[in-house]
């Protein structure tokens, strides 16, 4: 049996998120349905993470296994020809059997693009988000400083992130390892987030949460306030999905 890895890009508005559904376009669902029909048996695709509907990957990892005798260049090929344009294969490669997309992950980068400018160029707003402003930046810069390094962050995990009941496991506990903010150009931004996991929708909620920091909504001392309550009521809103991109996995 052969361990096959992907690295994948796409582009998240048009799927309903990674994970399969019944009915839904999802990246699992057309990656599956593309490599059964390749190898004519039924293949399970194992993603390094579950994006939410809308948003978007540069690379992706995921693995599958396969007896078929098809080279990693043939299925890259063979994939990208049988996928829509809004998902690409952008290196496939044979691994050992140890190896797993999401368990063998150490890290993971996320990049948060917004703008406050009055309005979103047609081609830039499904991979920007608009944020009324003006944004103290430095405030903002201030709250990240304190999500670096290991916390508990149920107050930014959206409902159904895990299993509330099961008492084993690190929980909502996860390392912030790198945390920044930084200005792109005029009034687009980019929100910078490395860590060793994340729980369902936790950017775009710290990046709400940051943004009602930034109006003044909420105190520098007030966001370190809400971390410690470990309530999701206290945090700002969700941000929008169109502004994620999943950027870079570390293995």
């Amino acid at each position: 049996m052969r361990n096959i890895k992907l690295v994948l890009a796409y582009d998240g508005t048009d799927f309903c998120g990674w994970q399969r559904q019944n009915r839904e376009r999802t990246v699992q669902g057309e990656l599956e349905d593309r490599l059964t029909l390749m190898t004519k048996v039924p293949v399970t695709v194992h993603g390094a993470g579950r994006t939410d509907a809308g948003v978007h990957a540069l690379a992706m990892v995921a693995n599958f296994q396969t007896q078929a005798n098809i080279s990693c260049l043939a299925f890259k090929k063979g994939l990208n020809s049988l996928l829509t344009t809004d998902l690409r294969v952008v290196a496939v490669s044979e691994e050992d059997s140890n190896f797993h997309a999401r368990c063998s992950a150490k890290a993971k980068t996320y990049r948060y693009h917004f703008s406050t400018a009055e309005m979103i160029m047609p081609h830039a707003r499904r991979y920007r988000a608009r944020v009324v402003g003006p944004l103290d930046i430095g405030a903002m810069e201030q709250c990240l400083a304190q999500l670096m390094g290991r916390h508990d962050f149920s107050s930014f995990e959206a409902t159904g992130s895990r299993d509330l009941d099961y008492h084993g496991g690190r929980g909502a506990v996860r390392t912030i390892m790198a945390a920044s903010v930084e200005q792109e150009d005029g009034d687009d931004y980019c929100l910078t987030i490395r860590g060793d996991g994340f729980l369902r929708k936790m950017v775009r909620n710290i990046a709400g949460t940051l943004f009602a920091v930034g109006r003044g909504q909420i105190s520098v001392a007030g966001f370190k306030g809400l971390m410690a309550a470990r309530d999701r009521s206290q945090a700002g809103a969700t941000a929008p999905a169109c502004g994620l991109f999943l950027v870079e996995i570390f293995y």
